[in-house]
């Protein structure tokens, strides 16, 4: 069974920076996408960005463009992932609880990856506050 681990959140000032990790494991296949997921109060739950484990290809929401980046560590071992998410000039809009997600063999490119609806494994949260 896939399960991911989320941490990292916490409060941090507008334009500052803050590391999100999602360790996940449990894969039987090599072909596994790893997401992050925002929700903020009140509103529904958004894609930021995600990554394949197959090829390492990423892909962001237009809002984090330039500002986050996603990354995973350089182990071997396909049944399990570290993905870190680098989010930096952060802006109030970015609070919200992080979620990572996995899935296998996603397909639809960008639209694929970036749908909520593709991921089958969720993890726990992580807050994120951006205020001063």
């Amino acid at each position: 069974e896939v399960q991911l681990q989320a941490s990292g959140g916490g409060l941090v000032q507008p334009g500052g920076s803050l590391r999100l990790s999602c360790a996940a494991s449990g894969f039987r296949f090599g072909d596994f996408t790893i997401a992050w997921f925002r929700k903020a109060p009140g509103k529904e739950r958004v894609a930021v960005s995600s990554i394949k484990n197959t090829d390492g290809s990423t892909h962001y929401a237009d809002s984090v463009t330039g500002r986050f980046t996603i990354s995973r560590d350089n182990a071997r071992d396909n049944t399990k992932a570290t993905v870190y998410l680098q989010m930096n000039s952060l802006k109030p809009e970015d609070t919200g609880v992080y979620f990572c997600a996995a899935a296998y063999f996603l397909v639809g490119g960008r639209r694929g990856a970036l749908s909520s609806g593709q991921y089958a494994y969720w993890g726990q949260g992580t807050q994120v506050t951006v205020s001063s």
